[in-house]
């Protein structure tokens, strides 16, 4: 592994023992330079391992070894403020995502609107995990355009498998709430602002949060929404378009 590389990769040293840790740079560093999807077998394969007589215990580094995703997910957001320089304000995106899965053993699937091939006029379901994703938005200079980094993913299960389970299921507004929190509690000394699409743009979440953070989101206009700490609505009417306009949402005291 290059010096310069290394630089980062060591930060994490203190999630792993020893022998794993040797792993995970093998790893790193094979998905890195795989032009192919960067699975553990293709990891190998670039680093000239495809013949490795002992190739479970890559493996065993995601579905065995013990080490907590948080703690990666909090040293890793506190590399990207630092390589970045983004001040004393911090811009973060969070939105949802599909992972098209099938398999009897990916038990927390579920059935979901397909973003990308579905239409206004043309519903498409697909079936897979739904992800909960938060990125650092900063420039980058030799871009010049805004790119999300993104630090840390948030599984959200189905319905149905919480139920089978007898465990309270948890809508996607609620896990980004405790996201935003933890977020939050990493970074006590940061101003944060949340920026989310329509999804986000819920009374429970927002009430949660507005006193710790900003969270900016879209509204449409002719939607209602209700304050139930005092029981008004504010309600925007107007006759509708083929093309729906929307408003900008803000919440939070920064």
């Amino acid at each position: 592994m290059s010096c310069e590389l290394m630089k980062f990769v060591i930060a994490f040293a203190p999630l792993f023992s020893k022998p794993v840790f040797n792993r995970v740079k093998v790893l790193l560093t094979g998905a890195i330079l795989s032009p192919a999807s960067r699975t553990v077998t293709n990891a190998l394969r670039v680093m000239g391992l495809s013949q490795e007589k002992h190739f479970q215990n890559y493996h065993r580094v995601l579905n065995r070894a013990e080490w907590s995703c948080l703690a990666g997910s909090k040293i890793l957001l506190n590399l990207l403020i630092k390589a970045c320089g983004t001040g004393g304000e911090l811009v973060i995106g969070f939105d949802d995502t599909v992972e098209r899965r099938r398999g009897k053993r990916i038990r927390a699937k579920g059935i979901y609107r397909d973003a990308v091939r579905s239409s206004k006029s043309f519903f498409v379901k697909t079936s897979g995990l739904r992800w909960l994703s938060f990125m650092l938005l900063t420039e980058v200079a030799f871009a010049r355009k805004v790119w999300a980094l993104p630090f840390m993913t948030v599984l959200c299960p189905s319905e149905r498998y919480d139920k089978e389970r007898g465990i309270r299921h948890r809508k996607l507004t609620d896990r980004a709430r405790q996201a935003i929190l933890l977020i939050k509690r990493w970074l006590p000394e940061l101003d944060l602002v949340f920026v989310g699409d329509s999804s986000y743009a819920a009374i429970d979440l927002l009430n949660a949060v507005r006193d710790k953070v900003t969270v900016v989101s879209r509204v449409e206009i002719g939607r209602g929404i209700i304050s139930k700490g005092t029981g008004a609505t504010q309600r925007t009417t107007g006759t509708r378009t083929e093309k729906r306009q929307t408003i900008t949402f803000f919440a939070g005291g920064h």
